[in-house]
């Protein structure tokens, strides 16, 4: 496995609700790092995160170069805030990579959040 580190900084926008949850959201990043890029998706929430209790789940396709080979690749997440104490899945879906990225698996995991809103994150792939 490789150690990569990059930086994201996301925007939200609210969408049309849907049936499954108390929230949507469009997602947009753009990378910095050993990720170059931009990636758009989709977020659904639910629960109330104002009591600590609460969840989403996103998919987002990135579209740059990562460690010097370009392509495409699908970040799917699951994150859950029990009793304030947050854990976060955030993975490469399997089989989604596209040019130099096909094949391409992996996990990110946020190493910190900026007061300005900047993730910094580390993603080991194999």
């Amino acid at each position: 496995m490789m150690r990569l580190s990059a930086t994201f900084t996301v925007d939200l926008l609210p969408g049309k609700l849907l049936p499954a949850a108390d929230g949507r959201f469009d997602l947009s990043k753009t990378w910095t790092g050993d990720l170059e890029g931009t990636s758009a998706g989709l977020m659904l929430t639910s629960g109330d995160p104002v009591t600590g209790n609460a969840g989403y789940i996103a998919i987002e396709r990135f579209d740059g170069v990562l460690d010097g080979r370009r392509g495409s690749v699908t970040f799917h997440q699951l994150g859950t805030m029990a009793d304030g104490e947050p854990t976060l899945e955030y993975v490469i879906a399997p089989g989604s990579g596209t040019g130099e990225l096909s094949g391409l698996q992996g996990a990110l995991s946020i190493e910190r959040i900026d007061d300005d809103g900047t993730h910094h994150v580390a993603l080991e792939v194999g």
